[in-house]
Parts: C-alpha cells; structure tokens; sequence
C-alpha cells in the first residue's frame, strides 16, 4: 500500500473536518481507489533535528521552554527521537516513546557541539535524518522530520534535489521551523559553484509535503508544529500493477469539486512521489 501524509489548511488553519469521500488521489495521473482513511490514529515516528550552532542555543532553551506541553499533543505508542546537527549530525536520543523524557533531554542537547562540529551542513542532515528514519522507523507509521535551524548554511555536494530524493525514498515528511534571520534564498547567481548551494529548507520542506513556519518565538511555534504533524490526514491506496522497482511515481492529491466549494482556499500540502521499493 501507497500510503500519503497529507496537511489541509486555509489561512493558515488547518482543515479537519474532511472525510474520505473529499478527496481524490493520482498515481502517474490516473486515479486512485482510496484504501485507508485517517486522522490521528496512526502511529507516528517524529525526529527533532536540531541545528546546535552557537546562534541557534537561545532558540534551542526556548522549545526546551515548551516542549513538556508540546509533547501532550502525541499519542501513547508515539515515539520520538532526537538528531544535533553541525558539520555532520549526532544522535542524541534514539526514537522513544516516553515523551516526557525526550522533552527533558532537548535542553541537554547544546552540549553535543563538540560531537558535530561548528558549520551547518543542513541538505547533509536532512539526508542523514532521512537515513536514520528508513532503518529505524516502523514502515506503517506516519514518519515526519521537525528540523530547527536558521537556514543560514552553505550545502558542498548535496543539492536540494539530494535533500528530497533521500526523504521521498524514506517515505518521510520534512517540517522546518526557521528563526533568526533565515530567510528563503534566491536563484543562484550566473557562474555560481554548483557544489557550493545556499541552504533552502523552505523548498526542502515543500516538496517532501511539510511546513515551514517562520518564528521569532520558537517555542511557541514548536507547540504550534507538533499538534499540526500530529493531526495531518493519511490517505492509503494499492501500489498499482504497472510499477516497477527502482520507478519514481508522481503523486497527486486534490479536493473534490464538492469539498473545494466548502474550502475555496484550501491549501493542500502531500509529498510530490515515491520510489517503488
């Protein structure tokens, strides 16, 4: 089963009345018969990835602030991890469902500085973090990525396409909260290094189907993200006949004409497709 994650807002709300029939789901363009149907009930895999430069420790005390209320929006059997990231990444907890205790050990996690040196390779953790969610993570979860960062990095090798190749192929949704001055790059400029690319995790995020929320307050938008990863719909459907292994399939996921009339500014955000495995 073909299983999406998918995030329904207007005006930046979330949409949570919806029901199965409000929904219409393509595979390579054709029409799919949905299978399964839900909301907050599956389980779910949630990995904080949490960019511990010296700028960022302010905002990392701020969801620690939080994060005992933050974690009441998961459900028993959840479990969450967490990954620091510098120049190359760190895990600090692997994936546990006490959460309370993960909400303890955010505050601990500056103190990894020295295990992932002093840069912010972003694309290198999210690949990582990709990797960590594939091996370690259930396959019939719900798997979601939050990373915190100020998005201010310089990417050697690993574009964005390799960012979103490495969640597409996990099957895992990418949430970012960005703080600090961390902006949504440009184009590159004429004669750019293509090995050297500004991080953009705004795009990142969009493409695997996740949000970006822009904060000052970091905590509070931390208890803001986790209820809307928590409570995101999961659509499922039979992987049609005509795969073949290896095959990247485009997904496509759109209200009924019945529901858009109900929800004429509904935004829709769901990952854009998958590799047959």
């Amino acid at each position: 089963m073909v299983r999406v994650d998918v995030d329904v807002s207007q005006d930046n709300t979330q949409i949570k009345d919806l029901t199965q029939n409000d929904f219409i789901v393509t595979d390579q363009g054709t029409p799919q018969p949905i299978l399964s149907f839900s909301r907050e009930s599956e389980p779910l895999h949630l990995l904080l990835l949490l960019d511990i430069s010296g700028s960022m420790h302010k905002y990392i005390n701020q969801i620690s602030d939080t994060a005992q209320e933050a974690v009441r929006h998961l459900k028993p059997g959840d479990a969450i991890g967490i990954m620091a990231f510098g120049t190359h990444t760190k895990v600090h907890f692997d994936f546990f469902d006490n959460h309370k205790e993960i909400a303890r050990q955010l505050r601990t996690v500056v103190d990894r500085q020295e295990d992932v040196g002093y840069g912010t390779a972003i694309n290198e953790a999210i690949i990582d973090a990709a990797h960590y969610m594939d091996k370690n993570a259930e396959l019939a979860s719900q798997r979601a990525i939050l990373i915190l960062t100020d998005n201010l990095g310089v990417n050697y090798q690993s574009n964005d396409e390799a960012a979103i190749g490495a969640l597409l192929n996990a099957n895992t949704v990418l949430n970012a909260i960005v703080v600090g001055r961390g902006i949504r790059p440009g184009p590159p400029k004429p004669g750019a290094n293509p090995d050297f690319t500004p991080a953009d995790v705004y795009k990142v995020a969009e493409r695997s189907g996740g949000v970006t929320i822009k904060a000052e307050d970091a905590g509070r938008a931390f208890d803001d993200m986790i209820a809307r990863i928590r409570d995101r719909y999961t659509i499922g459907y039979n992987l049609p006949a005509d795969t073949k292994t290896g095959q990247f399939r485009r997904i496509g996921v759109q209200l009924t004409p019945e529901a858009k009339k109900r929800y004429p500014g509904a935004v829709i955000r769901a990952r854009e497709g998958y590799y047959v495995r």
